[in-house]
């Protein structure tokens, strides 16, 4: 009896053990890919841009010209290096940041009546993030065969 019952509690961890670095990888890319589209967005339209950090979105304590470049650059470097999996737990956190920011930027309109679905979509990328720096970018990644070729055991 101890035996089957072992069986089948540890037959579930295992799969799912199996499947933990394609999710990791499929968390890496959807997460960075929404702010990789909203960071192209930005250059496509720059002067749109500086003027919607100008009058619209509302950035503390940065002036609104240094706030957008500073936003683009943050929504397009941290998800390259998610994409590839490079210092994943890193890109994780400043994406947060940037993420945590266009909250507190637009909250005058996301926590407004009928954009209930933005907060969530916010929230949810916030959970995503978590993920990969919690458990890292997992061993489909650029982190995981560097530190392979360093001889240092599953730090990614």
């Amino acid at each position: 009896m101890d035996i089957a019952i072992r069986y089948f509690v540890t037959l579930p961890a295992r799969y799912l053990n199996s499947v933990q670095d394609v999710l990791l990888l499929f968390v890496r890319i959807y997460v960075g890919w929404q702010f990789w589209k909203a960071g192209v967005l930005k250059l496509q339209n720059w002067d749109s841009t500086v003027f919607l950090f100008q009058y619209e979105y509302q950035v503390p304590l940065l002036s609104p010209n240094l706030a957008a470049l500073l936003g683009t650059f943050g929504e397009l470097f941290f998800p390259a290096l998610l994409f590839v999996g490079l210092t994943g737990r890193l890109a994780a956190l400043g994406l947060s940041v940037v993420n945590v920011m266009a909250v507190v930027a637009y909250s005058h309109v996301i926590f407004s009546e009928g954009f209930e679905n933005t907060v969530t979509d916010h929230v949810v990328w916030g959970l995503m993030m978590l993920t990969v720096m919690v458990f890292g970018s997992g061993r489909i990644s650029l982190d995981h065969v560097l530190n392979r070729m360093k001889g240092e055991p599953g730090i990614y």
